[in-house]
């Protein structure tokens, strides 16, 4: 009598690599969706946070400059212009981490002050 040998059976491995590699080409294109921010621009850090993506959110920079799409503004009237009438009932600002929370303050009444129904302050975790 004939002894019949083991057969190994080899994992479907071909399966796994093609998972993976489309996973690859998904988490590519969805980074690749979000518009970039300003390059020196460090983001305010908070525990917890309703998340929303800033899609026209007004930048603060550290010392105090405004910029909306890339473009300087004077100061906050001059980005409630530019906004619609539907957009102006929630105004978003990204500050820099290391504005003063005086001027943030500050910025935020004059924002309501120009129109705005609500000003909400993105921070880091909000992105995510």
């Amino acid at each position: 009598m004939r002894r019949i040998a083991p057969r190994f059976r080899r994992e479907p491995t071909i399966a796994l690599i093609n998972i993976v590699f489309l996973m690859l080409i998904f988490f590519m294109a969805a980074a690749t969706l979000a518009p970039p921010l300003d390059g020196d621009l460090r983001l305010v850090r908070t525990a917890d946070l309703d998340g929303r993506a800033p899609p026209d959110a007004l930048v603060v920079h550290a010392d105090g400059r405004l910029t909306y799409r890339g473009a300087a503004l004077p100061d906050a009237d001059a980005y409630i212009v530019r906004l619609p009438d539907n957009a102006r009932e929630i105004v978003r600002i990204v500050p820099d981490a290391d504005l003063f929370a005086q001027d943030l303050v500050r910025l935020g009444e004059e924002l309501r002050r120009a129109g705005a129904g609500r000003v909400v302050i993105v921070t880091e975790r909000g992105l995510q």
